[in-house]
């Protein structure tokens, strides 16, 4: 996929970004090291969700902090602990399960202000380095174990959690990110970032995966980071180093992309607004939401 200029140009515009409080300017992380060399990094936000009240919690990889940013546009710090919370999902009972690079799934306690543990080894064996999740309707979470996989080693990992079971889907993954389910969950989309494309893992009967495809492909320094869906079943791709969401019909057709206002990181993706008419755009770099019109008109082909 080349940039297609034929395709709906949406514009994004800034919902909020990070205050200079919050900012830790000058202070070096081993994480920035190693995914950021000779970067500034004085944030690097990721993972935005909304609760039932309207309220948007973003994680903050670097620094192992998570905040929540009300309808306001107030940020406030929910929790901060000695990790790298990478991504962060909250479901229908209000629940926040945390896919964490360094400790595996762990859950946010907002009350207690404090992460739980939910699945730190597996068989006595570490996570490579768990990047971003996804929760079915029935409660089951689907999560990548992406590390430093990449063309050089496709041994990334795709699972699902159900009712305290374990089920490796892939695991042979280039670098599988940011994940999302169709709207008939019968099918999972994975971004694979280092190989600049979107999987499509459609299901069997006994719930393994099978036919495994490539449903898009794009181009790039970075590649495909979060997905999401909207209830037409279009596929929104957040790509980490063009500064665009790719919007795709089901058919995997390029209807739409929506262009960054704040710079070329766009790395993760969340509906909201009333009616799910809008989406929210992290671009990480520079601590920045984004927001951007996603209504059927604001969509339709030009």
């Amino acid at each position: 996929m080349y940039l297609d200029t034929t395709s709906k140009l949406i514009e994004a515009e800034i919902f909020s970004v990070m205050p200079d409080s919050f900012r830790r300017i000058g202070m070096r992380t081993d994480w920035a090291d190693a995914n950021r060399p000779g970067e500034a990094t004085d944030c690097f936000i990721e993972g935005p969700s909304f609760d039932a009240d309207g309220n948007l919690y973003i994680v903050d990889i670097p620094f192992g902090r998570i905040f929540r940013i009300a309808s306001d546009k107030t940020w406030s710090l929910v929790v901060e602990y000695e990790s790298w919370p990478n991504g962060l999902k909250i479901d229908k009972d209000g629940c926040i399960p945390v896919a964490d690079y360094m400790h595996g799934i762990m859950q946010l306690d907002v009350k207690a202000g404090c992460m739980r543990p939910v699945l730190t080894p597996r068989n006595s064996e570490s996570f490579r380095g768990c990047n971003d999740l996804h929760i079915a309707d029935n409660g089951d979470i689907y999560f990548t174990d992406q590390g430093q996989t990449g063309l050089h080693d496709p041994t990334g990992r795709v699972y699902r959690l159900a009712s305290g079971r374990l089920d490796c889907l892939i695991d042979t993954g280039i670098s599988p990110n940011g994940l999302v389910l169709d709207r008939a969950e019968a099918t999972l989309f994975v971004a694979m970032t280092r190989d600049n494309a979107v999987w499509r893992l459609p299901f069997m009967k006994d719930g393994s995966v099978s036919k495994v495809g490539r449903f898009c492909s794009t181009f790039g320094t970075s590649g495909p980071d979060g997905l999401t869906m909207d209830k037409a079943g279009r596929l929104f791709v957040a790509h980490a180093s063009l500064g665009h969401v790719f919007v795709f019909a089901p058919n995997g057709e390029l209807i739409a992309r929506i262009k960054s206002c704040a710079g070329p990181a766009c790395t993760n993706v969340a509906i909201g607004g009333n009616n799910g008419y809008h989406l929210y755009m992290t671009e990480s770099s520079t601590g920045t939401v984004m927001v951007a019109d996603i209504s059927d008109e604001s969509l339709r082909k030009a």
